[in-house]
């Protein structure tokens, strides 16, 4: 199984599926340049960008790609742990595959609630 933290500054807080709620406008707003994708090779992306709890942009390798995926449900305190793991069997994520936020607790990394994907949506952001 693979595993990977996308690392970024830490906020201790817990992380849940929740109930769909009203989605803010992700910031920078993206206009869709392509079909959705139902998996997205590991290789593809080197970064990713939490844009708020329901919208991750993952960053091509060379900085010029973007895909998109805004979350079926509200992932609770993704923005303010603003980092995640997953794991995976396979050399792809996919849009039925789950992310754990990460929390600082004291020195260590724990994962929190699992939050489902959607599809990867290739975007131009607006700037």
């Amino acid at each position: 199984m693979l595993a990977l933290a996308i690392a970024t500054p830490l906020a201790a807080t817990a992380c849940t599926q929740g109930k769909p709620a009203e989605k803010p406008p992700a910031s920078p707003a993206a206009r869709a340049i392509g079909e959705p994708l139902s998996c997205l090779s590991l290789s593809r992306f080197s970064n990713t960008h939490v844009r708020d709890d329901w919208t991750i942009d993952f960053i091509g390798s060379a900085g010029n790609k973007v895909w998109r995926v805004t979350l079926p449900r509200r992932c609770t305190g993704l923005r303010s742990a603003d980092t995640f793991t997953y794991a995976t069997s396979l050399t792809q994520l996919c849009q039925q595959d789950v992310i754990y936020p990460l929390t600082r607790v004291g020195n260590s990394l724990q994962r929190s609630g699992a939050c489902g994907l959607a599809p990867f949506v290739p975007v131009e952001l607006e700037r």
